[in-house]
């Protein structure tokens, strides 16, 4: 890729733990580019609904109240923040309860359509500012089709559990394979829910970062764009 090129959309799309959100915000930084995190705004939701006392696994609930809460996403990769309804939620959403509930609340339609729509303005915002990193599960196939550098991440399910029970304060067998069994089973219905299920995008680049440090991928990325 030249740097004559204009704004730049790198998208970057992974399962739970392959390094994404490390990944992207250090190629945002490294490069000068917003950052948006796509399952923060899922997680987002999710914490309303169970704020306001929906039952998430009630699709038709949750598809009736997606467009109340009010969703704003700071794109600085060096301080990225999730406010809804202009409360920092960055903390809130990472919780167990969040966490337990946000597949069956992302795999509701009328949930990714509107989240779709924000998503696609932060991109457009971001086209002043010379471009973004976006990361999720449908970006490079739903979100942003068309972007100069559409990127999957992988890893193995093993590599995957110990850095996520890591992130989340634990390092024992059974915190690893409590996270293993939760991580192989967001996949599956991830991977199978009938509106933007997780796939690797056509055109993108697949990098399985098992053997790779954090600055390893990143370099590996910096270099597939090529400015």
């Amino acid at each position: 890729m030249s740097s004559t090129r204009g704004p730049l959309v790198i998208a970057v799309d992974g399962p739970s733990g392959s390094g994404k959100s490390s990944t992207s915000r250090a190629v945002a930084q490294r490069l000068g580019l917003r950052y948006l995190d796509t399952g923060a705004m899922y997680r987002a939701v999710t914490w309303w609904m169970l704020e306001a006392g929906v039952d998430v696994h009630d699709a038709d609930a949750v598809a009736a109240r997606c467009a109340e809460p009010e969703l704003v996403s700071g794109t600085d990769p060096g301080a990225p923040t999730i406010h809804v309804d202009g409360h920092d939620v960055g903390a809130a959403i990472r919780t167990g309860a969040v966490t337990g509930a946000v597949s069956p609340v992302s795999t509701v339609p009328a949930v990714r359509a509107r989240l779709l729509d924000l998503q696609r303005a932060e991109i457009a915002a971001a086209s002043a500012a010379g471009g973004i990193v976006v990361e999720g599960r449908d970006i490079g196939s739903v979100v942003a089709p068309d972007a100069d550098l559409k990127v999957y991440l992988t890893a193995d399910a093993g590599a995957r559990a110990v850095r996520r029970a890591a992130e989340e304060g634990g390092a024992g067998e059974e915190a690893v394979a409590a996270v293993r069994a939760s991580l192989l089973a967001r996949d599956e219905i991830d991977s199978g829910r009938a509106t933007a299920p997780l796939t690797m995008p056509d055109g993108a680049v697949h990098l399985d970062t098992t053997p790779y440090t954090l600055e390893e991928v990143v370099d590996r990325l910096v270099a597939l764009v090529g400015r």
